[in-house]
């Protein structure tokens, strides 16, 4: 078994994103800027948003963080919206989810102008996607492609069951698996809360990605010798013997699974590490036009 280590993965593609940032400048170029709009005091959100900051000023991009309390309008933040879409200087921003009832999602994310949408959530990148063309991949997803890439596992002609069928992770994640590319050429079986027999389902899988938001769902009795497990899942289970009184785990109930699989990412310190990394390689396209 091989741990695939976002944390350390993460800390090397920064560095490389620092030297490009480093390229850029003495070449006349422009520094990469990215915004965060936060609206509200969800804590998981403040938490996320602000690892997205810090990482943004240790490679050396610029970045904006708008803070709005939780009973700004759906207006006002369309009007914020509309103002990040027209500045230049922005290269890419995203609106932190998730968002107060009052205010709807989809409309904020069809306000999004596509070429600034580095989170990959406007339809228009998710076609693009779909289609396999230049797009902003979302950020999840796109941290565990390079996760595979950097680790050297084969995917074609494997099969890869995705558990958890979201816009924001498991639907993306069958399409890029299936996809003719590099990381890709995969036969993709996409489960969901619907599935008859999910076991026999994951026993067939080379290739197992959980994203289903169930604490340690996929057990060592739904995994064959030597799989692939990728789990995108961050739980929060109550342990009196930590000092915040709970810990995080994955879907994946990692000492049972792991000691059968040939590659296995853990929790914390796997995928979560690379979805901050992947939006900044978002950012990084969009300064430099890669994309649109």
């Amino acid at each position: 078994m091989q741990l695939i280590d976002g944390k350390v993965l993460a800390k090397t593609i920064k560095a490389e994103l620092a030297a490009e940032v480093e390229n850029l400048t003495a070449n006349g170029g422009k520094i990469p800027h990215l915004a965060a709009v936060l609206v509200g005091d969800n804590p998981a959100s403040q938490v996320y948003v602000k690892n997205k900051v810090r990482s943004c000023e240790k490679i050396g991009f610029k970045s904006t963080l708008i803070r709005k309390d939780a009973e700004t309008t759906e207006a006002e933040l369309l009007e914020i919206i509309d103002q990040l879409n027209n500045d230049a200087d922005i290269d890419g921003f995203i609106v932190q989810l998730p968002l107060p009832e009052h205010i709807d999602e989809t409309k904020v994310t069809l306000a999004i102008d596509p070429k600034k949408d580095v989170d990959g959530f406007h339809p228009m990148n998710f076609g693009r996607m779909s289609q396999g063309l230049p797009c902003y991949i979302p950020a999840t997803p796109y941290g565990i492609l390079v996760m595979l890439e950097r680790y050297g596992i084969e995917t074609s002609g494997k099969n890869c069951v995705v558990v958890g069928r979201s816009n924001i992770v498991g639907t993306p994640m069958s399409i890029l698996m299936s996809r003719k590319s590099k990381v890709g050429n995969c036969t993709v079986t996409l489960t969901h809360s619907r599935t008859k027999d999910l076991k026999a389902e994951t026993l067939r899988a080379d290739i197992i990605i959980a994203a289903i938001g169930i604490p340690n769902f996929i057990t060592a009795d739904m995994v064959k010798e030597g799989a692939v497990i990728i789990d995108v899942g961050i739980n929060r289970v109550d342990d009196a013997s930590r000092k915040r009184g709970y810990r995080l785990v994955g879907d994946v109930d990692f000492d049972g699974v792991a000691p059968k699989s040939s590659f296995i990412t853990p929790v914390p310190g796997g995928v979560g590490q690379m979805t901050v990394t992947a939006l900044l390689m978002n950012t990084m396209k969009s300064a430099k036009g890669e994309i649109y």
